[in-house]
């Protein structure tokens, strides 16, 4: 792809997001697009948003876990860009239109203290610079359709990490623990729907270690001149599968002595 190239997709991409229509896969359009072109496009959109007024608070880490890494058939996470606009309070109701296709996820969310980079990030730079971690939801959407309604191919993880990594929102629930306060391996959450129990899971699946999901996030950031800033907040990555959430879904996200994250859509 050109530089052209990525402009377009990323101003196309910004049209739906505004619009509300999702536009075609993108790796129907451009057969031969790899990461590197996933991510140029990525940060057309963040140079955009930037332009607009927009500021960056975090950053999400995608497709940590082994089930999705084999659905998408790829042996690496994705990251995605958190902007101030993304922010719901705990128990927010998200207004109605505001997404396409919303989804939740439920995460470990990491707030930094001090900034964080470079190629050789290590294990104990990221406890140290570790602020609290808490119980957090990530919301997602797709400016891209899922299925391609003429060919029926399904999305690629180029299509997703153009499109922010499937980035929506962010939730964080009121509790703040010190990252050594819990083994996060062990962290887990029973997530509801309604009042129905929709999906459960373990720190566990994010890398064997939602820590080492910010090592991850950290070094490769170093490899596109990006750096973790003081203040930001992580999502480390789902530990379950996204679960719908069409008009009136009511979402709990109990993490037990970890704390809790309540959402609605109206």
């Amino acid at each position: 792809m050109t530089p052209q190239d990525h402009a377009r997709a990323a101003a196309d991409l910004l049209d739906a997001e505004a619009s509300g229509e999702q536009i075609g896969l993108l790796t129907r359009r451009h057969p031969d697009m790899g990461m590197d072109d996933a991510y140029a496009i990525q940060n057309a959109i963040h140079a955009a948003k930037m332009q607009a007024g927009r500021s960056v608070i975090g950053w999400k880490i995608g497709l940590t876990s082994k089930a999705m890494q084999y659905a998408l058939n790829i042996d690496v996470p994705d990251s995605g860009i958190l902007f101030d606009d993304m922010a719901f309070d705990h128990g927010a109701t998200v207004p109605a239109g505001r997404f396409i296709q919303p989804r939740i996820e439920a995460e470990i969310g990491f707030v930094m203290k001090a900034p964080l980079g470079g190629a050789q990030v290590t294990r104990a730079e990221v406890v140290a610079a570790t602020d609290f971690v808490a119980p957090a939801i990530e919301i997602l959407d797709t400016r891209i359709v899922r299925v391609d309604a003429e060919t029926g191919k399904t999305r690629t993880v180029f299509d997703t990490i153009s499109d922010n990594a499937a980035n929506a929102g962010v939730v964080l629930g009121p509790e703040r623990h010190p990252i050594a306060a819990f083994d996060l391996r062990w962290v887990g959450a029973i997530v509801s729907r309604n009042a129905e129990v929709e999906e459960t899971g373990l720190g566990a699946g994010v890398l064997d270690d939602p820590v080492e999901s910010v090592v991850w996030l950290a070094r490769r950031m170093a490899g596109y001149g990006q750096s973790i800033e003081p203040g930001q907040i992580i999502l480390s990555g789902s530990f379950i599968r996204p679960v719908e959430c069409p008009p009136g879904t009511g979402i709990t996200a109990d993490f037990g002595r970890f704390g809790r994250v309540d959402l609605a859509f109206a």
